[in-house]
């Protein structure tokens, strides 16, 4: 599909995406609808998941949500198989096309999609899940969103920009976030990336990740930024970067909205303390909130690895039984 969404400016935009029905006849009350916010697959427009060889394998969870008669909306994000680029790790505008895939799966014939909605994200996918909490009932009041799942969000864009260039994964998505930002938001990247990185970096923002050997090939392509990258010791100290990754944190969700978190303790890329802190801050805020440690797991397979129990908490809320919460003690013990 193609459909229209928000810019960054207020701009009417096109993105594109992908809407997977069940089949037979809805009924009266209308199928509920999971958005899809997929992890990160690069920052170009042949990037694009809807693009790719294997898009259904992509959507975790998406089998048995079709087999319960859910409709599943999944968002390209801005930039991603429309004009880019792709403003990567951007809350807004990641949660507006989020909601808006959820309005066309609601109002294509055919679809039978009602008004309630969960999304339900991994990674950068998790932080789009965040931001689609944060701004759904004034973006979108007309449609009812009964929780907020995302496994390994990024929940502190400070954070990571100041931990991952010291590991292969992170300096590929520094690469990613710099060259993005450089042109989404006019930010300056000569005054953080040394002359000999730019083509590396270049070379990195034209590359997709689909699997497993898209991120082997990456390293390969990424090996020259562990000897030449930045020339500042943090970014996250350098404005005008600061107040960008500052302003793509995603705050508490309004304590109504349920969330359910998911987090591998051996993701190396959004640190297991980083979403502890994330949790504690919601169950500070009054929320209630599904934790599920994934013992053993790293970053590329959270999304994989809890499918079934984001799931299995998303028919839940559909089905209007109260919110379980983890928050008290579990909020409190650290992942072993």
């Amino acid at each position: 599909m193609l459909y229209r969404s928000t810019g960054l400016q207020g701009e009417p935009i096109a993105v594109s995406g992908v809407i997977v029905v069940p089949a037979g006849p809805p009924p009266a009350g209308g199928r509920p609808i999971v958005a899809w916010a997929h992890p990160t697959t690069g920052v170009v427009p042949h990037c694009a998941p809807s693009l790719a060889l294997f898009v259904f394998q992509q959507m975790a969870g998406l089998r048995p949500l079709v087999e319960q008669g859910v409709v599943v909306a999944a968002t390209d994000y801005p930039g991603l198989g429309t004009a880019g680029p792709h403003p990567y790790l951007v809350g807004d505008s990641e949660a507006r096309a989020v909601i808006d895939s959820v309005r066309v799966a609601r109002s294509m014939p055919g679809t039978g999609g009602g008004s309630s909605f969960a999304v339900w994200g991994h990674s950068q996918g998790g932080q789009a899940a965040l931001f689609t909490g944060l701004i759904a009932k004034s973006y979108a009041p007309e449609l009812d969103l009964v929780g907020v799942a995302a496994a390994a969000p990024a929940t502190s864009l400070v954070t990571l920009m100041s931990d991952d260039f010291k590991t292969s994964g992170g300096k590929n998505l520094t690469a990613m976030t710099l060259w993005s930002w450089s042109r989404v938001f006019g930010a300056p990247i000569e005054k953080v990336v040394l002359p000999q990185a730019i083509p590396t970096v270049d070379e990195l923002a034209d590359e997709c990740i689909e699997s497993i050997f898209d991120i082997l090939l990456r390293r390969q392509t990424e090996k020259p930024l562990e000897q030449t990258f930045l020339s500042v010791p943090n970014i996250a100290t350098v404005e005008p970067w600061r107040t960008l990754a500052t302003r793509n944190t995603p705050g508490t969700l309004p304590p109504r909205i349920p969330l359910f978190l998911a987090q591998g303790t051996a993701d190396n890329l959004v640190r297991p303390e980083v979403t502890r802190a994330y949790l504690q801050r919601q169950c500070k805020a009054g929320g209630k909130v599904s934790m599920l440690w994934l013992p053993g797991v790293g970053h590329g397979f959270a999304g994989r690895d809890s499918a079934d129990m984001a799931v299995a908490w998303m028919m839940d809320r559909f089905a209007g039984r109260p919110a379980p919460s983890d928050c008290g003690e579990a909020a409190e013990a650290s992942a072993q």
